[in-house]
């Protein structure tokens, strides 16, 4: 199980992390992942500056709206 937390706060908020939530729900029904990926939401990881921040796994990345299909490929769909 590969765990996904995405931060919802208000300056992740702002950056498009609802888009970015969007995107990766998408990609999860698309290749029928949902038993093998746990995807949550979160409040605000201290990463602010940075974007929308994602951990997988406790590792923190950060990702825009226009980068949440290929940081899935990239790296979500590696952990698996």
């Amino acid at each position: 199980m590969v765990f996904v937390e995405i931060c919802v706060g208000s300056s992740c908020h702002l950056k498009g992390a609802r888009e970015v939530v969007e995107e990766i729900q998408r990609q999860v029904a698309a290749r029928k992942l949902e038993d093998r990926i746990n995807l949550t939401g979160a409040f605000c990881m201290g990463n602010c500056v940075n974007g929308v921040s994602v951990k997988i796994d406790g590792e923190l990345f950060s990702v825009k709206p226009d980068t949440a299909k290929d940081f899935f490929e990239n790296e979500v769909m590696s952990r698996l």
